[in-house]
């Protein structure tokens, strides 16, 4: 089927390149068009999600339309009329924006307490904005509110959900340029040094180029019918470049090597196909399943990541099986033009690729026991890994929504407390009518009664000399005879069905005893006739914790299931594909290792330049279900190779050496291109992309060197030609099917 196809597209080259070039211009006129990404957010069928989005329709100025703007100055004071005056005249513009609902200050008693919005130092103030959208309208629109808040007089930062959204927004633009600047000069060079050629060397990436234009294009149609994370972007980029360019490396290299034998450009494209090009189909079936894994979590930005990278990588083989074999067949012997000649040409003998998997296999259990042990000695700090969800942490400390953010926790009364609202739902309106006001006394006074809660702020906890029958009467009166202060703590907590107590504790967002403390307040029963939900960054976080940890298991069974079935197909043998998963389980292992050491223990955290902190739990899902596919790509491509020297001598042996030799140096070079790439990523200034390209690259140095070219041909040799082996069956099964393409 493949060498059928190959020579279809050398006889056809010319309507195939065409049809290919029509698909990028539609691919670039939806990439420019653009599409909406969302941030991310909370899991919506959680509690803490069904809590948020309370919040969010009665409470609109405590959800996440918010912002907060930190005036300061050194010489005045905040409490100042000149101070002051120099506030309100940098709000105006605010205020007669009709897209804001409310703008709480310390000065006209919007706030419930005055205090706690200036600094200890006397010489900053925190203004609270509310819009009047939900966080998905108004995201769009906040950089145009930032620009109207200016002061001649003061400091002016912003931080809050709107702006930290916002950050990260800007500071992945910035990452995913840098990358690419950095990403695509390398791959040309070390494409120089595989090839030594400058038109070979062009061929790969541009078809890595066209790949990841037409990935980001699926990704904005699907952004189209649901939500695609804003990380989607620089994902997609990454994984685009690595495979496009990797897998138009080794087709690119058959078909030079096969011209080089002296066959025809139609012989050598049908066996380049035949070959190459079926490995590659292979190898993007295994990337996609694990790719796919990630839509086992719907609920959270991963499915969105799953889908795009699966639509990425399914462009690089359509481009990888389309547009490459049809400029190959126009430029023929060409693609020798512009050599290098500092740069050696391709070997085509026994190498010293085929004297290390030689020497292996003398001895395999000499080599393969130390280097298992030492890969899981790599491996070993994942045992102690803490997940927790990324924060505002995750951003670089010199951007303005996490420089005021620090600002807010250090120099603000109660910056450092961690708030956890507890909402309380009534089927039917006024939440502090007389008879519902004592069950809501008790409920307060049994979670305060809790440890390690400091306070909570709530209508029914304003004042602790009242009891049940005090606020009975206090809301049985009309809300406008009220006093400001307690209008404006009952206007930020109460809505037309629910009352939020914010619980408020000195324990930090992520601890163990906060965590503790919210497992508590929702193991207590509720008021009488009410709903509770709890809900806070605490809660978002457990809830994403336990969402991933409950979802991973089916996730991993039906990648490693899908993976194997799909090596079968390709390989006619049941123990390879076993013996695969392993291997690409060693070479996961090694860099999850690293990346809890790295990131989590704070080594190397000066030189990189981040925050060390707890694990993001979606980073070891996005990093298994990539790492998990790349992994096999190698795979695919290495045992394809030598399933082909297999059937042609029948001597396992013979057959890894060769297999070895032929798509070692290949490997190693097409490894090197995508650990470029990934390492470009890890310059980024968003902590979970840095981890993400630091922690692949990482995967792909190991799996390409130690596991490849050492633990491969041990593990090999030492099954002899048990590899081959399939119950006759299912050998017979693979056989009529049609999967196997015959020998070049």
């Amino acid at each position: 089927m493949f060498a059928a196809w190959g020579r279809f597209v050398y006889r056809r080259r010319w309507p195939v390149l065409a049809i290919s070039g029509l698909l990028l211009v539609a691919s670039a006129f939806i990439v420019v068009q653009g599409g909406k990404l969302q941030s991310g957010g909370f899991i919506e069928t959680s509690e803490s999600g069904r809590a948020s989005r309370l919040i969010e329709r009665e409470l609109p100025r405590a959800g996440g339309g918010t912002f907060t703007l930190i005036f300061s100055s050194d010489a005045r004071s905040g409490t100042s009329p000149e101070f002051r005056a120099a506030v309100d005249a940098a709000l105006a513009p605010l205020r007669k924006d009709s897209r804001i609902a409310t703008i709480v200050t310390p000065y006209d008693g919007t706030a419930s307490d005055p205090t706690q919005l200036i600094s200890k130092g006397g010489h900053a103030v925190a203004i609270d904005v509310a819009v009047k959208d939900d966080l998905a309208t108004a995201r769009d629109y906040y950089p145009e509110l930032r620009a109207l808040v200016r002061s001649d007089t003061l400091q002016v930062q912003a931080t809050g959900v709107l702006a930290i959204n916002s950050g990260f927004n800007e500071v992945l633009q910035q990452d995913l340029r840098r990358a690419e600047t950095v990403s695509l000069p390398l791959a040309l060079v070390l494409l120089l040094v595989v090839f030594g050629s400058i038109v070979a060397a062009l061929v790969p990436l541009g078809v890595g180029v066209l790949a990841v234009v037409g990935g980001i294009a699926g990704m904005f149609l699907v952004a189209r019918v649901t939500d695609v994370s804003v990380y989607a972007l620089n994902v997609v980029t990454l994984i685009g470049l690595g495979v496009a360019i990797d897998y138009s490396l080794f087709i690119t290299n058959r078909f030079r090597e096969e011209m080089r034998r002296g066959r025809s450009g139609n012989n050598a494209l049908a066996i380049a196909m035949a070959t190459s090009g079926r490995a590659i189909t292979f190898s993007g079936l295994t990337v996609a399943i694990g790719l796919s894994g990630m839509l086992f979590y719907q609920g959270t930005f991963l499915s969105s990541m799953g889908i795009s990278g699966a639509i990425v990588v399914a462009s690089a083989v359509f481009y990888g099986l389309t547009f490459l074999p049809a400029l190959l067949a126009i430029l023929g012997p060409n693609l020798g033009r512009g050599r290098v000649p500092i740069l050696q040409p391709d070997s085509t003998g026994t190498g010293w690729w085929h004297t290390i998997a030689t020497a292996v296999m003398r001895r395999p259990l000499l080599v393969l026991v130390p280097i298992v042990a030492f890969i899981l000695l790599l491996g070993s700090p994942f045992l102690h890994l803490r997940l927790a969800n990324n924060d505002v942490t995750a951003l670089p400390t010199h951007e303005e929504s996490r420089a005021a953010f620090d600002r807010l926790v250090n120099e603000f009364p109660g910056g450092n407390q961690t708030h956890i609202s507890v909402v309380v739902e009534y089927p039917t309106a006024d939440p502090l009518a007389p008879s519902r006001v004592p069950g809501l006394v008790d409920y307060a006074k049994r979670i305060a009664a809790l440890p390690n809660v400091d306070t909570i702020t709530s209508p029914v906890t304003v004042d602790p000399r009242f009891g049940a029958a005090e606020y009975a009467a206090l809301y049985a009166q009309p809300r406008a005879q009220l006093p400001a202060q307690l209008q404006a703590l009952v206007r930020g907590t109460v809505g037309e069905h629910i009352v939020v107590l914010d619980v408020v504790t000195q324990k930090g967002i992520y601890s163990d005893e906060a965590r503790q403390l919210l497992r508590s307040i929702r193991a207590l029963p509720g008021p009488p006739d009410a709903a509770v939900a709890v809900t806070g960054f605490t809660a978002i976080d457990l809830d994403t914790v336990d969402f991933i940890a409950s979802h991973t298991p089916a996730a991993l069974a039906y990648i490693v299931a899908a993976t194997m079935l799909v090596l079968f197909l390709l390989l006619g043998s049941v123990v390879l594909p076993l013996k695969a998963v392993v291997m690409n389980l060693l070479s996961i292992s090694a860099s999850f290792g690293a990346i809890v050491w790295i990131f989590q223990d704070g080594h190397l955290a000066a030189q990189l330049g981040f925050t060390p902190g707890s694990i993001d739990p979606t980073l070891p899902v996005i990093m298994f279900c990539t790492v998990f596919g790349l992994s096999m790509d190698y795979e695919v491509l290495l045992l394809s190779r030598m399933q082909e020297e297999y059937l042609r001598t029948k001597d396992n042996t013979s057959a890894v050496a060769m297999g070895l030799e032929k798509s070692g140096r290949l490997i190693t070079g097409a490894a090197a291109i995508m650990v470029g790439v990934f390492a470009a990523f890890a310059l980024a200034d968003i902590v979970l992309i840095k981890a993400i390209g630091l922690g692949m690259a990482l995967a792909v140095a190991i799996d390409a060197t130690l596991v490849r070219a050492l633990v491969v041909p041990a593990t090999m040799r030492l099954l002899g030609d048990l590899n081959w082996w399939a119950p006759g069956p299912l050998a017979r099964f693979q056989r009529r099917i049609g999967l196997r393409e015959s020998t070049a």
